[in-house]
């Protein structure tokens, strides 16, 4: 269930997360004037609709019944469709990429990386197939559009329409990430009961160009740690990686810098050794060559 409120200022969420304080992440999500309320079965639902509905009450809150939606198994939130079997992108903004014209100017560029950059969780090596894209939206770029920035273009529209539902995490069972690292960038991904969570690879930065193959695998944990802080922070975590030496860095009397000691120290996780044939999700990401992940 959800609804709406009318008449909500900017400070309306601080408010709000104030009204529902105790609810919050439990059975309730609030962004601005949003309220989301989600429940195992309808006897569950019924109880923390009636909780809401009496806080609002309460503190003289009142919703707009056309902006309500009671008893759905499945709503629309901040772009994103939620129901029983995951999270998967709204319809509405696939047709709109679909229907988005070659862009001609270096804004129209920004324009559409950002509405497929929001869903870049569900995509599968965003980065390294927007980079012809993106490069033209760096300072003093001359705008040309080649045929890699036409295929970018393309390719980022397809993998809208073929994208997978993402699980729903659930932060009291334990997470599983997968990690790898090559010469072209990070790939991670996040599961958990065998389901994917989340996509996150990324190009590598010039400096990491020169880490050692130690370093470079290792970045890709701590990279997997700081995107998904919220998730794996203080529950039990999982890392699988194809870089066997990297089991044994909690043996290590001390750690450097580029191996962010301090922050891997933070987390509640083991590290396992996977090899390469069986890694191939977070292979697939991190490497040049395509795989089916459906097939994965």
């Amino acid at each position: 269930m959800s609804f709406g409120l009318t008449n909500a200022p900017a400070f309306f969420m601080y408010m709000m997360n104030s009204v529902f304080l105790n609810e919050l992440d439990k059975f309730v999500v609030v962004f601005l004037d949003d309220i989301l309320i989600y429940s195992k079965d309808e006897k569950e639902h019924e109880e923390h609709l009636r909780i809401v509905l009496t806080r609002l009450r309460e503190h003289k809150l009142y919703a707009k019944f056309s902006k309500c939606a009671f008893w759905v198994i499945e709503v629309g939130f901040l772009g994103y469709i939620l129901s029983e079997k995951g999270v998967a992108v709204d319809p509405s903004k696939v047709e709109c990429v679909l229907n988005w014209k070659q862009p001609k100017t270096v804004t129209e560029i920004r324009s559409f990386l950002a509405l497929t950059g929001y869903y870049r969780r569900f995509i599968k090596d965003f980065s390294k197939t927007a980079k012809p894209m993106t490069s033209l939206t760096k300072k003093n770029a001359r705008y040309s559009w080649s045929p890699n920035c036409e295929e970018a273009f393309q390719s980022l529209k397809k993998s809208l329409t073929t994208m997978l539902v993402l699980a729903q995490p659930d932060v009291t069972k334990p997470f599983e990430v997968y990690c790898d690292a090559s010469g072209y960038g990070l790939g991670c991904v996040l599961m958990q009961e065998g389901r994917v969570v989340a996509y996150a690879p990324r190009q590598l930065r010039k400096h990491e160009a020169n880490y050692l193959t130690h370093d470079l695998e290792l970045a890709a944990v701590v990279h997997a740690l700081k995107i998904w802080r919220h998730y794996l922070l203080g529950n039990t975590c999982n890392i699988y990686t194809d870089h066997k030496s990297l089991k044994y860095i909690f043996t290590q009397p001390e750690l450097n810098m580029r191996q962010h000691g301090e922050l891997i120290k933070d987390y509640d996780l083991e590290i396992h050794y996977h090899p390469r044939k069986a890694n191939v999700v977070a292979d697939a990401l991190s490497c040049r060559a395509h795989c089916n992940v459906l097939e994965v």
